[in-house]
């Protein structure tokens, strides 16, 4: 192997006297004290010297630019600080919170635990509906009963003085006319007004005939009204007929009863309506 072909394999920089001169050229520029040696350098020597000093210039830029924006926001830095300190606020009031909702939580378990340790209270014995002769119902007492009547034996007074017979008089008397003045009062009836569906056999049955049977039915409280004949199909009609009765005296029972035993015209016998009066 030759020199020259271990030096091509060799990484030598072979123009490093080049970029020497070129940064003495720089130091000379920026110091001002070599002017002409600049102008009658090297032209390669030159453009790397243009390179560095304009690569110099972007550095000093960029850090002047850094200082000035960290300069020139205050704005930014104080609603910074101001968001940071809102959040500690809300962090120290949410903790509280916390803190008070434990604190209630441990009173309440307390109080459960209490309440679950207590025996249940015992309830009172109910009382004893005791009846008088007259109807009405009286509550008894499980204690004292001896007692009162003890006092209502003291208080009785065994001769009873004229005035007591004179009251018992008066009352007696106003008793017995609030009664006669109630008897003559009249007492009001209940009443209905009914109307009836009386079905024939066939349309060869006599409905003047039925009408006649129908209203031969009477009893106290009844009292027939008006009525007419309603076609009911081929040929066959129904005669329906109203009525005025006294609930006490008069049911829909029994006059169903009464107009069936009329076999020969009756087949049946419904209640179309019935109103109170």
């Amino acid at each position: 192997m030759s020199a020259l072909d271990f030096l091509a394999k060799e990484k030598i920089w072979f123009d490093k006297p080049r970029y020497d001169e070129a940064e003495r050229l720089f130091y000379e520029r920026m110091s001002g004290t070599s002017s002409t040696s600049q102008s009658t350098g090297d032209p390669g020597s030159n453009s790397i010297l243009k390179d560095i000093a304009r690569a110099r210039e972007n550095i000093q830029k960029s850090l002047a630019g850094s200082t000035s924006t960290n300069s020139n926001n205050p704005t930014d830095q104080s609603e910074v600080n101001a968001r940071i300190k809102n959040l500690e606020h809300e962090n120290r009031s949410l903790y509280k919170v916390v803190e008070d909702l434990r604190a209630a939580l441990s009173k309440l378990e307390c109080r459960v635990a209490v309440l679950e340790k207590s025996p249940a209270p015992v309830a009172p014995a109910p009382s004893i509906p005791v009846p008088y002769t007259n109807g009405t119902t009286v509550e008894q007492k499980s204690g004292g009963v001896d007692e009162q009547e003890e006092d209502d034996d003291d208080d009785l007074d065994l001769f009873g003085s004229d005035e007591d017979e004179e009251a018992d008089r008066i009352k007696e008397q106003r008793l017995k006319e609030y009664a006669e003045r109630k008897a003559k009062k009249p007492a009001l009836i209940a009443k209905s007004s009914i109307m009836l569906d009386v079905k024939p056999w066939d349309d060869e049955t006599d409905m003047t005939k039925l009408e006649e049977c129908v209203r031969s039915v009477q009893a106290d409280g009844l009292l027939w009204g008006s009525s007419k004949l309603v076609p009911v199909g081929y040929g066959i009609k129904k005669l329906q007929i109203a009525c005025v009765v006294e609930d006490d005296k008069v049911g829909t029972d029994l006059l169903e009863e009464e107009i069936t035993k009329f076999e020969d015209f009756v087949q049946s016998v419904d209640v179309a309506a019935f109103n109170k009066i």
